[in-house]
């Protein structure tokens, strides 16, 4: 690899390609591809990209759910110079319509079932070319002889979170930006191509790009996990030689429930690491105990600021004690930037405020300016990124998470903390855990917890949280769950749990 595109993200690949030839890259569903089989098809692909859009394809959406085609697709999009565009086909179809527009792809790599999400979005209209690779015939001689260069202010590719006004906001992450990222994840780790990774998230998930691109630049292994894998994790972990794990903290608690995590049943994990959600304490402990020969890091970032910006090395002596509300720290900021908490009136606090970063992790800004506002900030020549959560320093300097800044509502006067609530709860007898959502019904906003475990009487759980919360903030009503929905992401579904409290309410003005 040259130094002239050692930035492109896709020069991990090449790297690995270079240690690993022979070994596999991914393996889905029993099925494998090995890197030099990938780099062929790649390469292949890439050129029926450039053929579709001969100038340089602007943007390519993978429309086709994880596995073999998105994998080589994200690749074969990076090789072809063009902006990656990784999308869900079982969202929406006017979801995904407004991310492709919004993103300028002109041209789409399915699979199956992207297929079907293809056709009824061309036939309302949408002007966009298809490639099915697994259904298409290629010209061997249409391949690239080697992926185009790129610049580091080139976008390697765009994710979408979801916008306060319902639109999905586009967040454009440069090759610069993960050349630094990788960077200092290489200095940190001692991944190597023996190493397998665990694949769990969806690729429209900012995460998955840390389990390809870590794989891949050590020449090492990503193994697909399909959802059935959690009915006995350590099994499959086993099977797969599963080395290093990355997923939401909900998996520790999907683990949980199955009966399988227990003391030493995760032998085989060299590193573990979460993100995506707080990671509770508790959590943390318990998935140490079963993997006792690994490393445990608790990752912290959004995506405006390239996968994670910030990480705690968990220790079952110290974390603990630095926690608050139950929560692991979410560690120091990586290296090269700089940040600030500021309080509610926007000046610098010490201990607590909402976190600000700048620093070469940091994207230019969403694909539409509008949505910059309050959110990016020009200051001293720089660009700020204010992530919207509320974050206190611990004594050893040490960042804690405590919650989205607009997580804190009032409720008759009281200013709530939902994430206090959350863990007065799981103090309570017989419950799992809980998750408290607000919601606001003719002007009264009232809150509702949803909980795991043990059902009980509304009237004992709160009884419960009497002894440890002020009376103003105890919530009036419960329901139980025999678990917590999650979202696409795997990710408690937070949105979805708000409108079931809305449904609560308005049913009702009492306790369930």
């Amino acid at each position: 690899m040259n130094g002239e595109s050692s930035h492109a993200l896709y020069a991990r690949f090449l790297r690995g390609l270079e240690a690993s030839p022979g070994r596999a890259a991914f393996r889905v569903d029993g099925a494998v591809a090995t890197y030099a089989e990938v780099h062929r098809s790649a390469l292949l692909w890439a050129g029926a990209l450039s053929l579709l859009a001969p100038s340089r394809p602007g943007a390519v959406g993978v429309l086709a759910a994880k596995g073999a085609t998105s994998y080589t697709g994200v690749l074969a999009g990076l090789f072809a110079g063009a902006t990656v565009v990784p999308l869900q086909p079982d969202f929406p179809a006017a979801r995904t319509r407004q991310m492709i527009e919004a993103a300028g792809v002109s041209t789409l790599i399915v699979d199956g079932r992207g297929r079907a999400r293809a056709a009824e979005l061309r036939e309302a209209g949408l002007d966009v070319a298809v490639l099915e690779p697994a259904i298409t015939s290629f010209d061997p001689e249409c391949a690239l002889a080697r992926p185009r260069p790129v610049a580091p202010s080139d976008v390697a590719y765009v994710l979408f979170t979801s916008g306060s006004t319902g639109r999905p906001k586009g967040v454009p992450i440069t090759h610069g930006n993960t050349a630094h990222y990788f960077a200092l994840l290489d200095a940190r780790y001692d991944f190597t191509p023996d190493d397998v990774f665990s694949q769990t998230f969806d690729l429209t998930f900012d995460c998955a790009m840390f389990d390809l691109f870590c794989a891949w630049g050590a020449g090492a292994t990503a193994v697909a996990v399909p959802p059935h894998a959690y009915r006995d994790l350590p099994a499959f972990l086993r099977q797969q030689g599963v080395t290093v794990w990355f997923s939401t903290p909900s998996a520790i608690s999907m683990v949980r429930r199955t009966g399988r995590l227990e003391p030493g049943a995760l032998p085989g994990l060299r590193w573990s690491f979460f993100a995506g959600e707080a990671l509770k304490c508790a959590d943390a402990a318990d998935w140490q105990r079963a993997a006792d020969a690994c490393a445990l890091e608790n990752l912290y970032g959004p995506t405006e600021l390239t996968i994670t910006i910030a990480g705690h090395r968990w220790d079952q002596e110290t974390s603990p004690a630095l926690g608050v509300n139950g929560m692991s720290p979410i560690g120091t900021v990586n290296d090269g930037h700089d940040h600030v908490l500021l309080d509610d009136e926007g000046r610098p606090a010490e201990v607590e405020g909402e976190l600000w970063i700048t620093g070469p992790q940091t994207t230019p800004g969403y694909l539409d300016p509008a949505d910059d506002d309050g959110r990016f900030v020009e200051r001293d020549g720089r660009t700020w990124y204010n992530t919207g959560d509320r974050i206190r320093r611990a004594a050893n300097g040490e960042l804690v998470y405590l919650g989205r800044a607009d997580a804190q509502v009032q409720v008759q006067g009281w200013r709530v903390e939902l994430a206090e609530i959350d863990h007065a709860m799981c103090g309570c007898e017989g419950v799992d855990d809980a998750v408290t959502v607000s919601s606001t019904i003719n002007g009264v906003t009232e809150l509702v917890v949803f909980y795991t475990g043990t059902p009980s009487r509304p009237a004992d759980l709160a009884a419960g949280l009497r002894r440890v919360l002020p009376p103003g903030i105890v919530p009036r009503h419960y329901r139980h769950m025999d678990e917590l929905p999650l979202n696409p992401n795997r990710k408690v579904d937070r949105a979805g749990l708000r409108d079931r409290a809305t449904t609560v309410l308005a049913g009702a003005g009492r306790p369930v």
